[in-house]
């Protein structure tokens, strides 16, 4: 069975893009949280990334073609960026930071 044919994969993948969106969406209103609602959203975004970060573990440890070459097409995406997939968590994850200290001075 190839990895994206299992159904644990497209429900994951489904709940994550889904989440995903759902969190830029509502993150657009950002600016007008309360402190317990901003605390929420990174909690969320936190919560998200982590899934994410699994998920691509996931596909790298698949010895599954079309993950493989997911993973390599998300790499060479990034790599337009001068970035790697670790350097993105990494970003998302001090920006994260930086949004907690802003909300607990």
């Amino acid at each position: 069975m190839s990895f994206f044919d299992s159904d644990i994969v497209q429900q994951e993948a489904k709940e994550l893009f889904q989440d995903f969106q759902a969190l830029m969406q509502l993150g657009s209103d950002y600016g007008k949280f309360d402190r317990a609602g901003k605390t929420l959203f990174i909690d969320k975004m936190e919560e998200l990334m982590e899934r994410q970060k699994i998920f691509m573990k996931r596909m790298e440890l698949s010895d599954d073609f079309m993950a493989q070459m997911s993973v390599k097409q998300l790499q060479s995406q990034l790599g337009n960026f001068g970035i790697s997939p670790t350097q993105m968590f990494d970003q998302m994850n001090t920006t994260l930071e930086r949004m907690k200290a802003e909300i607990d001075p």
